[in-house]
């Protein structure tokens, strides 16, 4: 099957309930310069992702929207190494990349943190049911 790369409506979390408890229920792991907080569900839902960069740490909106914009391509070229592992185990995800470094840094860097926590998100044990 051919790979496609690409970040639906459906794979965006924006749903404020979920991204409470996901704050307060939640893994984290930091990859420096991205700290990812995720919440592992059953597989009937979708793995859904949002993507913050903090106006205390990056004060320019055109800043900070430039790396979400690279947070966000970075998570869409590298997201089916988190998809496989979490169909293999019938689960899914939602999960919150905060950006936490002060300054902008590499595409490079961020793209190798990104792979660094989704290769680690899937091999968490706990499991939300609701």
């Amino acid at each position: 099957m051919e790979q496609r790369f690409t970040f639906k409506r459906a794979e965006r979390l924006k749903s404020r309930k979920l991204i409470e408890q996901t704050f307060a229920e939640g893994k984290s792991k930091i990859a420096y310069p991205i700290r990812a907080v995720w919440l592992l569900r059953d597989a009937e839902q979708q793995t859904q992702a949002a993507f913050a960069v903090p106006k205390r740490r990056i004060k320019k909106a055109v800043d900070r929207n430039r790396i979400k914009r690279i947070i966000r391509e970075a998570y869409r070229l590298n997201k089916h190494l988190l998809y496989e592992q979490l169909d293999n185990k019938e689960q899914s995800a939602a999960i919150i990349f905060h950006y936490v470094a002060n300054e902008e840094l590499p595409h490079d860097k961020i793209e190798a943190s990104i792979r660094k926590l989704l290769k680690h998100i899937p091999n968490s044990s706990k499991i939300d049911t609701a």
